[in-house]
């Protein structure tokens, strides 16, 4: 089954309305990721929708996204709220996606608020036992710095993986049960994904859309359409590396076994 780890619903919907439709067609599994109560609400309502009809599933994740405190500060109490309610309530697949993006010295100036805001959702993931959704843009250093606690999570899914091989081997060592994911960046060219892609085991792969916002080379946006392109040009660079994973089929097979264990979604 093809699987997303990292795609935005209600973003998509608002994009190209038929990016439900698609996904269905496709039978690609997701989980979706929200900042707002409303796109989470709407994500469940697909979730369910899903299930009663057999359709491949959605799971709904929710966090308040670290760029929040630069754009949306004033929303910033309402989510962390509505991130416990969730979880307590247990509507949550994973905590995600959180964490820090220091990209730009707009969101450089608000590191602090991203710092609190991370330690709340780290702590809320231990607290439930849920995965945790990263998102990291020059900022893997503030990963590490949390690694000893990371260790403790139940998984780590590390959306549109931003570090290193030698980093994503640390964090290994260091006892994360992280899982990489990859999507447009290995089909665009990114010289360190691709290694990456090629050189992580490949029990710990996942690919991902991040629909709407990583389109491959010559996409207006990104969707479900894009899963096979992505496992195809990781299957390639697996391929001439000399790994296993070297076959779309094979990766495919793989992947959505890794994305069922990082999620706790059972069955075949």
């Amino acid at each position: 089954m093809l699987s997303d780890a990292h795609c935005h619903p209600a973003d998509a919907a608002r994009v190209f309305p038929g990016a439900e439709a698609e996904r269905r067609r496709l039978g690609a599994a997701c989980a979706s990721s929200a900042s707002t109560l409303e796109d989470f609400e709407f994500c469940e309502r697909l979730s369910l929708e899903a299930a009663s009809s057999g359709a491949a599933p959605i799971l709904p994740c929710f966090a308040a996204h670290p760029q929040m405190p630069l754009r949306l500060p004033g929303s910033l109490a309402d989510s962390l709220s509505a991130l416990n309610a969730l979880a307590e309530a247990g509507r949550l697949a994973a905590v995600g996606e959180t964490g820090f993006d220091l990209f730009g010295a707009d969101f450089r100036e608000t590191e602090k608020a991203q710092d609190a805001l991370f330690a709340e959702h780290l702590g809320a993931a231990l607290r439930f036992g849920l995965p945790i959704v990263i998102h990291a843009r020059r900022a893997m250093r503030k990963v590490f710095a949390h690694s000893r606690a990371l260790a403790k999570c139940r998984a780590v899914v590390f959306h549109s993986w931003p570090g290193t091989a030698a980093e994503g081997e640390a964090l290994l060592r260091r006892g994360v049960n992280a899982f990489f994911s990859f999507g447009a960046s290995a089909v665009n060219g990114r010289r360190e994904s691709m290694r990456c892609c090629a050189a992580f085991p490949l029990g710990r792969l996942l690919t991902e859309t991040d629909a709407p916002y990583q389109p491959t080379r010559g996409g207006d946006f990104s969707s479900c359409a894009d899963l096979p392109r992505i496992l195809e040009a990781a299957a390639s660079l697996r391929r001439a590396a000399g790994r296993d994973g070297s076959s779309a089929g094979e990766l495919e097979e793989a992947v959505w076994g890794n994305f069922r264990a990082a999620f706790g979604l059972g069955g075949a």
